[in-house]
Parts: structure tokens; sequence; C-alpha cells
């Protein structure tokens, strides 16, 4: 995967500083949220034509390496 930079943006402005998909308000948690619930990829981007795969896989990759890092300053 390109850098998750190319994909998800940190903006004060936008949806309170929260994690979004580039250029859109669309925020890794609700993302997140839609897929812990069952939603499929196929479903997310029905309701979301701004979205493609790479995004949703972006949110994932950011989730992980956001853990990875929890777990590493814990340690």
């Amino acid at each position: 995967m390109k850098e998750l930079s190319n994909y998800i943006s940190i903006n004060a402005e936008v949806r309170f500083g929260k994690p979004c998909i580039k250029g859109t308000r669309i925020a890794i948690a609700d993302i997140l949220q839609l897929l812990a619930g069952g939603t499929t990829h196929p479903e997310i981007l029905e309701d979301f034509p701004s979205l493609k795969e790479e995004h949703i896989l972006a949110a994932l990759a950011f989730a992980a390496n956001r853990e990875s890092m929890i777990k590493m300053i814990a340690a």
C-alpha cells in the first residue's frame, strides 16, 4: 500500500481533527465501526460513492499502525 498520507489526513477544522479519508469528511473511525458492525466493503462503497477500496484498506492499515504504536509505547 502507498503511504497512508496519500489517503488519510488530519485537519483540526474537519471533524474536530479526527483522521479522515483525504478530501472527504469520512472519518477512519466511521469506516472501522461499519466494518466492525458487519457492513461489507461493497456495502460501504455503495453508501459512500466517493470512497474506493483502497480507502477502506487505508483505514484498516491506519488502525493497525496505531495499535502497534500503542503496544510499543506501553511495553
